[in-house]
């Protein structure tokens, strides 16, 4: 499958990127009868696939409705997500006999490797005859008013439609690049602010005495709304607290709601329903222990430091009314305000992109540039963590795909 450019052959699609997104259109556009090529600088496909889950790929989740996404133009994302679902991608996981499980609810593994899910596309694109040229650095991009001419450090590559798949800027270490950004501004395509999502939250100063400390808590945001002025959701699942920071999954989700120096409260006994209720309790129950007797369920590190910062040294029967209240409102709702965070080299995907006001919903192509696809991260579409990410690039390939096929046809 491997291709050097040929000048003297026009393509029907030339498609940057040979990711998720990238390899998903083209695989369904070639089968749709296109003739179709994929470029990339790297030299192997799917780079970003193979390290994702651990090394297992949560492919998809079974709940990946718009809601679930961030974007500037929230309803964008309905017509493709509802085009191509979890479900059928799944059937296409279960068709190439890939064996998968739910590690959490809705959250979609293979049991193998992720290298399975790049061998997956890779022989959707062969069904399509697909070229795929890797090491294919590209240095100039250019429309004459009837096709796209694409000058790499191999030759020259000329299509009627052209697709920007080439992700965003998180992970640079696996050659992650600004390129369909700057594409697309340089075709007149708005881009909405780009900022790392699903990153870890840095401290200053830091809770470093804390450092591998992990429990449940609900994350949200103090005020409660985030991006663009919408309420955030609240996420209930792990944080870890780091050496510079706040991490794990409920950190990770609510990053990508926040706005500026925007604090983050944490609820540290998101499933007791009454905590003051709890607190009264235990210090009748035993008023002559220690302050960190009245917080069984909490690491011992956390216990201690939230003891020393809301109450004195007596005995918890000898603590007031008042002292009770302050550390249950410590408890539920801890406000610490990040001084930012862990950049893009940490980020598992970029938040913002090429503004969806300016793309068609249904076949994700340029309203004022015809024949100027843009799909996956490179968009302003961002998914929640656990799968999410990995739905909008089938989803969006799949779109431009079928759009690309109908057109070659």
């Amino acid at each position: 499958m491997e291709s050097q450019a040929d000048k003297s052959v026009l393509l029907d699609a030339l498609v940057l990127g040979a990711g998720a997104a990238g390899l998903m259109t083209a695989a369904v556009a070639g089968q749709g009868g296109a003739r179709v090529a994929v470029l990339d600088h790297a030299d192997e496909p799917g780079r970003k696939i193979l390290i994702s889950g651990g090394g297992r790929c949560n492919f998809t989740h079974l709940e990946a409705q718009s809601d679930r996404y961030i974007s500037a133009n929230p309803r964008f994302a309905r017509s493709a997500l509802s085009a191509c679902t979890p479900q059928d991608f799944l059937g296409l996981v279960e068709r190439h006999h890939i064996a998968w499980h739910e590690k959490d609810a809705g959250q979609l593994f293979c049991d193998g490797s992720a290298r399975q899910i790049v061998e997956m596309l890779l022989a959707e694109c062969t069904r399509g005859q697909v070229k795929l040229a890797l090491g294919q650095q590209i240095e100039d991009v250019s429309h004459d008013g009837h096709c796209f001419h694409v000058r790499t450090n191999r030759g020259l590559w000329q299509s009627r439609t052209l697709v920007l798949a080439t992700g965003g800027l998180a992970i640079p270490k696996l050659g992650a690049t600004g390129l369909s950004l700057q594409l697309a501004r340089q075709f007149g395509l708005k881009t909405t602010d780009v900022a790392p999502g699903l990153v870890p939250l840095t401290l200053s100063p830091s809770l470093a005495e804390l450092a591998g400390v992990s429990l449940p808590v609900t994350a949200s945001l103090a005020g409660g709304a985030g991006k663009a002025g919408r309420q955030a959701p609240r996420f209930t699942d792990g944080l870890v607290f780091t050496h510079r920071g706040l991490s794990g999954p409920a950190i990770l989700q609510i990053s990508s709601y926040r706005q500026g120096p925007q604090p983050v409260c944490l609820n540290l006994l998101p499933h007791e329903k009454d905590v003051l209720g709890s607190l009264l309790a235990l210090r009748q129950a035993r008023p002559k222990a220690q302050g960190t007797a009245l917080l069984p369920g909490l690491p011992v590190r956390l216990a201690r430091m939230l003891v020393a910062e809301t109450m004195d040294e007596r005995p918890v029967g000898a603590q007031s009314l008042a002292t009770m209240r302050r550390l249950a409102e410590r408890l539920t709702r801890w406000e610490l305000t990040p001084s930012g965070t862990e950049g893009y080299a940490k980020a598992e995907v970029m938040r913002g992109g090429i503004d969806t006001h300016g793309l068609e919903q249904k076949t994700m192509e340029a309203k004022t540039v015809p024949g100027l696809f843009a799909v996956g991260e490179a968009v302003d579409v961002t998914g929640w963590l656990g799968g999410y990410n990995f739905q909008w690039a089938w989803a969006s390939g799949t779109a431009a795909g079928r759009a690309l096929a109908a057109r070659a046809g």
